[in-house]
């Protein structure tokens, strides 16, 4: 078996069955190829919107800069607050920023999260785990994994990202001190990689350093695919907003290199210091925020791309990859002024976009509606019917399960396609198989709970499997 191309989801992940999503008033229509895209809102008044995420539960959930932390009932938009940090300093652009749900939630029901806070009058960022209660709805016990990064008003960073190996990334902004991105001592401009305890893993690129790539200005967005690839969005300073494919050890030249390496200077500098430069940069200056990856049927024409919520450019980008994902072969621009500032964005599971607004509190530019700031929801509604209605026709069965070593897949008819996902319903294993039988090998995978779903021209089906 190999990584799967994804098929329903990356940076917004969850488990299934599905929740039904709510259709709200429309608020515009537009075109991606032949399919008619609707936006709509799912919940409004919120404040400044920074981090989505798709969870096991099949809610979103949500952070907003001034500190709350939510999940929002994708049917009805209901708010459900979890907790409000009581020690967010939000000014400027710091805040409660990145968000990331543990992969094996049911056994491991932990919340990361990163945010500025003030310690003896000096602003500072941290990186806290909280253990969820869904009895109580409740966010509790605190751990610190990493505190006392440099921070300022601006240039913060920061989103969070587990990879299927347990470890998280963490994207670190300069502080607005430039020569931090190139100081290897320093974890601001970097990414970083440590266990889900704080501690630094055996296989980084320095040992006993968290740093996994450095030369960073401020990385707003950050997204693996199931192949294993990594991306993420960056704000340049005037000129020179980046998208960069992430590879452990490599520096990406802030502040000796801005975009691409195309001076003296910078060609020597790149040289020198193993500089991956960027896919695609942009002058004037958009500021890039969050990144998503789109490789499902109901927008055929967004499959195979990121998609960018961009702040200061106000509108959703799509940037299609070619097959080896070293370079973006194009680029489209929707929603361009429609709903101000956009800045969280993830896809679900039956391909619906949420893109979270970020315009409230003088947000460097936003001018608010006055339903601000917003979740907005973009759909192909007519797609919806149609895969529910395969799904209830569609069934099969898997065993044994509990699985050890393999397990076998009984079809009524050959699919197209086996997908084997995480609790989170991120993909991590792609199998065609040849007959209405299938073995799958999962003797490579960490014990636990997953979904195997099954993909033909019915429609799609999900069971559940838990690896022991």
């Amino acid at each position: 078996m190999k990584f799967l191309r994804l098929a329903l989801l990356a940076a917004c992940a969850g488990a299934l069955p599905l929740a039904a999503s709510a259709q709200g008033p429309v608020l515009s229509t537009f075109a991606v190829g032949p399919t008619t895209v609707t936006a709509s809102a799912l919940v409004s008044n919120l404040d400044v919107v920074w981090e989505l995420v798709w969870g096991p539960d099949n809610f979103l959930w949500a952070t907003e800069r001034y500190g709350r932390i939510s999940r929002i009932n994708p049917a009805t938009g209901q708010v459900l607050p979890l907790l409000t940090l009581p020690d967010v300093t939000a000014v400027g652009e710091s805040g409660l920023l990145g968000m990331a749900l543990h992969p094996q939630f049911s056994t491991s029901p932990y919340v990361y999260v990163v945010y500025n806070y003030t310690d003896a009058g000096v602003l500072k960022e941290k990186v806290v785990r909280y253990t969820y209660s869904a009895a109580a709805n409740t966010l509790s016990a605190p751990a610190v994994l990493l505190a006392n990064i440099t921070a300022f008003n601006t240039h913060s960073g920061s989103r969070l990202l587990i990879l299927p190996d347990l470890t998280l990334l963490v994207s670190t902004g300069d502080a607005s001190q430039s020569s931090l991105a190139q100081n290897q001592a320093a974890v601001n401009g970097k990414i970083l990689r440590m266990n889900l305890d704080g501690t630094v893993p055996a296989d980084n690129p320095t040992p006993n350093s968290l740093v996994y790539t450095s030369g960073h200005r401020n990385p707003q967005g950050l997204v693996r695919l199931p192949n294993g690839r990594l991306y993420s969005s960056e704000h340049g300073p005037n000129n020179d907003d980046e998208i960069n494919k992430i590879e452990a050890g490599r520096n990406y030249g802030w502040p000796d290199v801005e975009g691409f390496c195309n001076l003296p200077a910078e060609a020597a500098f790149c040289t020198a210091n193993n500089v991956r430069e960027p896919l695609y940069t942009w002058t004037p200056t958009i500021a890039p925020s969050g990144l998503a990856y789109y490789d499902h049927p109901a927008i055929p024409g967004w499959r195979g791309s990121l998609l960018l919520a961009a702040l200061k450019g106000q509108q959703l980008l799509q940037l299609p990859l070619d097959a080896a994902g070293t370079a973006i072969t194009s680029r489209a621009d929707y929603l361009t002024g429609a709903f101000g500032r956009l800045r969280a964005i993830c896809v679900s599971p039956d391909g619906k976009v949420y893109v979270g607004t970020s315009n409230l509190r003088g947000q460097l530019g936003g001018t608010p509606d006055p339903t601000d700031d917003r979740i907005i929801v973009l759909e192909n509604r007519s797609f919806v019917s149609a895969v529910r209605a395969g799904v209830a026709s569609f069934a099969f069965e898997v065993f044994p399960n509990p699985a050890q070593g393999t397990a076998t897949v009984q079809l009524p008819a050959l699919v197209a396609r086996l997908t084997l996902q995480d609790v989170l319903g991120r993909p991590v294993r792609e199998f065609r198989p040849a007959s209405a039988t299938a073995v799958l090998d999962v003797s490579s995978l960490p014990a636990g709970t997953y979904w195997v779903q099954a993909e033909g021209p019915g429609g799609r089906a999900t069971r559940k499997l838990v690896v022991e």
